[in-house]
C-alpha cells in the first residue's frame, strides 16, 4: 500500500511526449523533497528527476534535457513532463517523497520513503 498515485504512462513512439502526475500526498502542502524514479524488468529501480523545497532539481543524465520535473502544490501535484522519448525510456515509473525536509533532491532511492503504486511508459522505435 502507497499514499501517492501516478498517472499519464502509456505506449508512445520514440520521440513522442507524455506527462506523468503524481498526486494523494499530503507531503506535496509540507513541501518536501520529491523525486520520479524507473524500473525495467530485471533491473534496478534509478533515479530519473529530483526536486528539493527551495525548487533545485536534480536530473539523470540520461534525460538531462529531456525531461522537467515540477510541483504544483496548490493542486498537490507532482508533474514529470517527457520529450523527445526513447526506447530506453521504456519502465514503470514510480513518484517518491523523502520524509527529511532537508532532503538533496537524491537519485538514489534509499532516502525516499513514500512511493506511488507506477505508470507504465512504453516507448517504441
Amino acid at each position: 500500500q502507497v499514499e501517492m498515485v501516478e498517472s499519464g504512462g502509456g505506449s508512445v513512439t520514440a520521440g513522442g511526449s507524455l506527462r506523468l502526475s503524481c498526486t494523494g500526498f499530503q507531503g506535496f502542502n509540507r513541501n518536501l523533497p520529491m523525486g520520479w524514479f524507473r524500473q525495467a524488468p530485471g533491473k534496478e529501480r534509478e533515479g530519473v528527476a529530483a526536486v528539493t523545497r527551495d525548487g533545485t532539481t536534480n536530473y539523470a543524465d540520461s534525460v538531462k534535457g529531456r525531461f522537467t520535473i515540477s510541483k504544483d502544490r496548490d493542486k498537490n501535484t507532482l508533474y514529470l513532463q517527457m520529450h523527445s522519448l526513447r526506447p530506453e525510456d521504456t519502465a514503470m515509473y514510480y513518484c517518491a517523497a523523502d520524509a527529511d525536509w532537508h532532503g538533496g533532491a537524491s537519485l538514489f532511492p534509499g532516502p525516499y520513503d513514500y512511493w506511488g503504486q507506477g505508470t507504465q511508459v512504453t516507448v517504441s522505435s
